[in-house]
């Protein structure tokens, strides 16, 4: 098992990248504390875990504030006497596409992406330390590295998690390892309502050379690389995982 004796933390545990993320971390033999701003939805994904063996709980967890982050902490300390791993999958998306977002749109997203980010980081940190093998992966997209139509707001915030990452690395450097992945267009119910529309829907999946939009499992498989020990000699990459997008 590729993560064994390791304790996950992963936000936004309760749906797409980051569920399929926390199951698949469990497969490999993680304890994993699955957090989510809905605790109804981390608490079917630590069902579905505890069902096919692993261990897991569920916490309510709201990334944008900063005692809640520390609860989270807590409690995977309590329940697991360590962490070792921190996966922030938690985030939202644009309300719709708008080249000048209204200012509170534009504090929702940075605030949930970028700040969120920092704040569970910030709380984990000193304990991914203490582990003696820590690392963070951090979500981040395609439109973090390359420019895109959706949202000034995403954009930017996910430009930001890039540079955070790379910037974390640098700092935490050699006692924790710092990575994030760039998804490109992943089928979640985040996604599902631009994939629902036709004029998205096409003009999207031509610009991915695969010729498919991406699973959550694809994303799952990277960050699992990336929190384990076989990427022992990587820190600060942002990686796509996204058929190819950036490539063009």
């Amino acid at each position: 098992m590729r993560l064994k004796d390791k304790v996950v933390i992963v936000t936004g545990a309760g749906s797409g990248i980051g569920r399929a993320t926390a199951r698949r971390m469990a497969v490999e033999g993680a304890r994993v504390l699955c957090a989510d701003a809905r605790k109804d939805g981390a608490q079917a994904t630590a069902e579905e875990i505890a069902k096919a063996g692993g261990e897991a709980v569920a916490v309510l967890a709201d990334v944008t504030d900063e005692g809640s982050c520390g609860r989270m902490v807590e409690t995977a300390l309590g329940r697991f006497g360590r962490v070792t791993t921190l996966v922030n999958s938690a985030g939202v998306s644009a309300a719709r596409r708008d080249p000048t977002p209204e200012p509170d749109e534009w504090e929702r997203v940075l605030r949930a992406n970028l700040s969120g980010t920092y704040l569970a980081s910030r709380a984990a940190l000193p304990h991914l330390v203490a582990s003696g093998a820590g690392s963070v992966t951090n979500i981040a997209s395609i439109f973090g590295l390359v420019g895109g139509s959706l949202s000034p707001a995403y954009a930017a915030s996910k430009g930001g998690v890039v540079n955070l990452t790379r910037t974390m690395a640098l700092t935490w450097a050699p006692r924790v390892r710092v990575n994030c992945v760039c998804p490109g267009v992943i089928e979640t119910p985040m996604t599902a309502p631009f994939l629902a529309d036709p004029s998205w829907y096409q003009p999207l999946k031509e610009r991915h050379p695969l010729g498919r939009f991406g699973k959550p499992e694809d994303v799952a498989a990277a960050i699992l690389y990336l929190a384990s020990d076989e990427a022992g000699f990587v820190t600060g990459v942002a990686l796509p995982v996204d058929g190819g997008y950036t490539a063009a």
